[in-house]
């Protein structure tokens, strides 16, 4: 049946309805029929035909889609009766003011409710039918499903897996801490208890799959569910976090296994995206390591604030090759240009700035793994401090208005050349901040370990669960700072947009993780058991490392910024022969000289303390 064929179908039907609601209306209202009434029963019923009609094909009632039918389509239908009630309750005071037709004054308001119930009673009649059509021929049975949080996005997700029974879902409760939802029924689904009756509920209501639809639980929530969940023997999945939902709907697609960015998920980031965009949108903004884990997302990050052009620098073909494939396909109208470049180089970089012209430079360029910095001290000065110069410098050169230098937590006290190279960049650019310009912000922001960064923790464990191999953990008592990638890179574009004058911006990293805790959640995220099926062993610490990273040092502290995730590092004074120091340390690097390197970093940085790394190895 066609589509017009189908519309005058529904047509038919809904005058049919309405007009006879109308006898309907007489009945009760006159509890019965008296003879005096029967022709202008009939006579109102002709009379109400082309009224009735016209508020059908006004409002589009026969257009609705009876089988999908909403809560928008009944009041459109509600108001659609009730416009064409009024029309009708008029004409009969007309009639009856006249003295033309005896029509009580409250048919047309009874007929009108009458026909509501009618017309929507077989909307939703033929929604339920076909829903229950869809049910049966689903080929496996439907798992049952108890969703943790009856909000927005648990009662959206519950509505989904009713309305598409196809997808093999069905939820037989909530479990929600609000004291205030217990007992109620949402979308025709109880709350049946508190996120601790878990296991009580899984066995009363024979529980297939536990489902976290709180888009914004903490970590410390959705590693409860997992260990609760896990304790019954039950499945778990969860909805994505909130900036995975921005266009406010939920689909069944979206639900996904647990990872373990979500066991350490806090608070979503709220941007001021007033204050970014006021900086980015029409610019022409650099970012150098851009094919790098922060470097490539930050260039996500920007691609959403209407940039006039991004420069992608970095020296890693492949990776810039491949940044620029994504681009290509997630931002297709995107002004950018790959640049393959090396902020070493002097004469490379200066060129680039001449006859490019960045106004906003994120530099993400740097040596970042301690034990390989440690082996080869040199090159963390000519990458870390010597590139960050020679950026800083053609900032200040070529009239920048932004330079936002990406620092680790591990320049706060280092024990490694390479937190003491990073901590020298920091001075770098507050050096040469105080030459800047008014309009000129020069700031570096610091943050710790990034979940999934390349060469960083989680990937090297995925890589050895995958082969079976043990887990390689330096000490048990080894803790560091996490956050996603996305979250750093949205708050290095926040700090950004705060500005000053060689500023050290902190980002708020949370409670720091046991290393060790991190391996035995990976191992269970994928149904196994930690020392049973794969076992974890020490190795002790590298050189460089420490067991505890910290944000900030002890006797600096931090100010408030006007962004609840970013603080102000309250940093010591750069030393009056700073220019001195910093030529001897490019000099004593030039010579290859490891011991004398440390030494000058001593002098830069009187808190860098050289480790001596455990080197003993036991199994857990």
């Amino acid at each position: 049946m066609g589509a017009e064929m189908r519309g005058a179908v529904k047509f038919v039907i809904d005058l049919l309805l309405w007009s006879l609601a109308v006898p309907l209306a007489f009945l009760l209202r006159l509890e019965g029929l008296p003879p005096q009434y029967r022709d202008s029963l009939w006579i109102f019923v002709l009379l109400g035909f082309p009224i009735k009609a016209f508020f059908i094909a006004l409002f589009g009632l026969h257009r609705q889609a009876w089988s999908r039918v909403g809560v928008r389509d009944l009041v459109r239908l509600a108001l659609g009766v009730g416009v064409g009630g009024g029309v009708l309750l008029a004409l009969a005071l007309v009639l009856n003011n006249n003295n033309l037709l005896p029509v009580p004054r409250s048919v047309p308001l009874i007929s009108s409710a009458l026909a509501f119930l009618a017309m929507g009673g077989v909307r939703l009649g033929v929604r339920l039918y076909r829903e229950a059509r869809k049910g049966r021929g689903v080929g496996n049975p439907r798992r049952r499903v108890l969703i943790v949080g009856a909000g927005e996005a648990g009662t959206m997700v519950a509505r989904e897996m009713l309305r598409h029974p196809e997808a093999g879902l069905y939820p037989v409760g909530f479990l929600d801490d609000d004291p205030n939802k217990r007992g109620q029924t949402i979308v025709g689904v109880p709350v049946v208890g508190a996120i601790d009756h878990l296991p009580r509920a899984a066995k009363a209501f024979e529980v297939d799959e536990v489902l976290v639809a709180i888009p914004s639980a903490p970590g410390y929530l959705v590693r409860k569910v997992v260990e609760l969940s896990r304790g019954v023997g039950v499945q778990y999945r969860i909805l994505p976090g909130i900036h995975a939902i921005l266009s406010g709907q939920v689909e069944l697609s979206q639900i996904r296994e647990v990872r373990l960015e979500d066991l350490l998920r806090r608070e979503p980031v709220q941007l001021d995206l007033d204050s970014i965009a006021s900086y980015i949108e029409g610019h022409v903004v650099m970012v150098t390591g851009a094919g790098g884990s922060i470097g490539s997302e930050i260039v996500r990050q920007v691609a959403r604030f209407g940039p006039k052009r991004i420069l992608l620098v970095g020296r890693g073909e492949n990776s810039l090759f491949l940044l620029e494939q994504e681009l290509k396909d997630r931002f297709p109208s995107l002004p950018y240009k790959v640049l393959v470049a090396d902020v070493r180089d002097w004469e490379r970089m200066a060129y680039l700035f001449r006859t490019d012209r960045p106004e906003v430079v994120f530099h993400a360029a740097a040596h970042k793994h301690v034990p390989l910095m440690e082996a080869n001290p040199d090159e963390a000065v000519f990458n870390n401090v010597v590139g960050t110069w020679n950026v800083a410098r053609l900032c200040l050169e070529h009239g920048v208005e932004r330079l936002v230098n990406i620092s680790t937590d591990k320049a706060v006290n280092p024990t490694s050349v390479m937190g003491a190279s990073k901590r020298v960049a920091e001075m770098v650019v507050a050096w040469e901040a105080l030459r800047a310009e008014s309009y000129q912000q020069l700031v570096s922001v610091r943050f710790g370990n990034v979940l999934g960064s390349r060469g960083s923790v989680v990937p090297i464990f995925m890589e050895q669960i995958r082969n079976r191999k043990p887990l390689t953990v330096t000490h048990p008592e080894a803790k560091r700072y996490f956050m996603t990638i996305p979250e750093a890179a949205q708050l290095v574009l926040q700090a950004g947009g705060l500005g000053g004058k060689g500023t050290v911006y902190v980002l708020d990293m949370g409670e720091p993780v046991r290393i060790v805790d991190l391996a035995r959640d990976l191992v269970r995220l994928i149904g196994l058991e930690p020392e049973r099926d794969i076992p974890i062993l020490f190795t002790g610490l590298r050189p460089g490392e420490k067991l505890f990273e910290e944000l900030l040092t002890a006797e600096d502290g931090v100010l408030d910024s006007p962004h609840p995730k970013i603080f102000v590092a309250k940093i010591a004074g750069i030393p009056g022969d700073f220019d001195l120091l910093l030529e001897e340390l490019i000099q004593v690097a030039r010579g290859r000289d490891g011991a004398r390197i440390r030494e000058v970093f001593k002098k830069l940085v009187p808190t860098y303390t050289p480790y001596v790394s455990e080197q003993s190895t036991h199994l857990a």
